[in-house]
């Protein structure tokens, strides 16, 4: 059989052959090399270049793993190859930069996307290229199942009736196998092992370190689900705590967000005639669009480009508000109500509005990890099964803990930070 060793810089020397290596060729993961794992991360991680396509066969390569630790058949690992490959297919340029615009345009999130692709409904190639198979037609190929794909892919365990008045609050993927759902998207999953562990590397930030060994020396299969052994809690606590801090100091950080607002407020200016066509781009190609485009796409992309980026006006944290502010400023991140309060601070201060970014951050964290708050792994110990924070004071505060100490910012060009912070300090607070 043909196969390939790809040398990847985390798990090193991978071996791709059959359905993994077809897959690998197509151009809907191909287009993946030309989008950033971490978005505009790299304007202030400057080896943060690491990208979708990398990650990708690193999920694949974990999920494996996963499956032959825990003695799952070939026809299973496969799968969990196929899933963990082909989970974030349907990313737009810049990963989630872009998620909540363009779910506002389109109505569907990347995992959406992703499932349209695997069913054959979505085509992001678009004709540009003839030669080889595209994702659904390889999946027809090897006859594997694309709604049990899917559900892996989408976080959907399966219940059912039957099963449940046997077994009170468990929950089963058709005959009993939740757990192939929990490997690829669940609050122990191959995704998270690999994205903390390749973002920490390429960052060059500690907390994404995690005992990926110990973790897997310790997951079992119990009542259908994935769990861990009470050994591995250990090692499951530095996973969940890496997460928290990584998304502190690495996914939110103002900066990086200050560059994704910019991006995203461009491109909602944009001439599209329809949005799902940003789905067939890379990062490059959205750059080069926006560049071609007048006015401030235009001078956004540049600023991109030379990292001539706004500036920090007003930065409010949870603890100098009201409860009721707080209330009253999320409910401001719904889009057409950001940008009328942006309108507002920008009539006030004399400029375009387009020059005043408002960012609700706890907001955008619950649309593109819905996993933060989730603690749930189930704990193995002997005979009995617990929840994760029977034996972990942990779980319940990394539950309650929000990814950044402020809840709102506002930003603006260097040269009307003070305009504007007076402005904003006035409208919003």
């Amino acid at each position: 059989m043909e196969y390939k060793i790809i040398h990847d810089s985390i798990h090193g020397s991978i071996k791709f052959e059959g359905i993994a290596l077809e897959l690998l060729e197509t151009p809907e993961m191909q287009r993946l090399s030309g989008i950033k794992q971490l978005g505009l991360g790299y304007l202030v991680f400057p080896g943060a270049n690491h990208t979708r396509l990398e990650h990708s066969i690193g999920v694949s390569y974990v999920a494996g793993k996963m499956g032959m630790a825990l003695g799952l058949s070939s026809e299973e690992i496969t799968l969990l190859k196929v899933a963990g490959m082909l989970h974030d297919i349907g990313h737009s340029p810049f990963s989630h930069t872009l998620e909540y615009l363009l779910y506002e345009k389109t109505g569907m999130d990347h995992m959406e996307i992703t499932a349209k692709i695997i069913e054959g409904k979505m085509d992001i190639v678009n004709g540009e290229l003839e030669e080889g198979k595209r994702v659904y037609e390889i999946l027809d190929d090897y006859s594997i199942p694309k709604n049990t794909l899917e559900r892996m892919i989408l976080g959907e365990v399966e219940r059912r009736t039957d099963i449940l008045s046997i077994h009170k609050n468990q929950a089963y993927f058709g005959d009993e196998k939740n757990y192939l759902v929990n490997i690829i998207s669940g609050s122990l999953d191959a995704d998270q092992i690999d994205y903390l562990l390749r973002d920490s590397h390429y960052t060059g930030v500690a907390h994404g370190a995690i005992d990926f060994p110990r973790i897997l020396n310790t997951i079992k299969i119990k009542n259908g689900e994935l769990m861990i052994d009470k050994k591995g809690v250990p090692a499951l606590e530095g996973m969940l705590v890496a997460r928290a801090l990584m998304y502190s100091a690495v996914y939110f950080h103002k900066t990086s967000r200050i560059g994704e607002l910019m991006l995203s407020r461009a491109v909602e200016e944009m001439n599209m005639d329809d949005w799902k066509d940003i789905y067939k781009l890379n990062d490059a190609e959205l750059l080069a669009r926006l560049l071609q485009e007048d006015g401030y796409p235009r001078e956004i992309a540049l600023r991109i480009k030379y990292r001539k980026l706004f500036k920090k006006a007003l930065v409010v944290r949870k603890d100098e508000i009201t409860p009721e502010k707080e209330e009253e400023i999320r409910e401001i991140f719904d889009l057409r109500r950001r940008r009328r309060r942006e309108r507002e601070i920008a009539e006030a201060t004399g400029i375009e509005p387009h020059y005043v970014l408002i960012d609700i951050p706890q907001k955008i964290a619950d649309l593109s990890e819905p996993r933060l708050a989730k603690t749930d792994v189930k704990i193995i110990d002997g005979n009995e099964v617990h929840p994760f924070s029977r034996y972990s004071p942990l779980a319940r505060a990394l539950q309650i803990r929000k990814v950044q100490d402020w809840i709102l910012m506002v930003a603006t060009p260097k040269k009307y930070v003070e305009k504007v912070r007076k402005a904003a300090t006035r409208i919003l607070l």
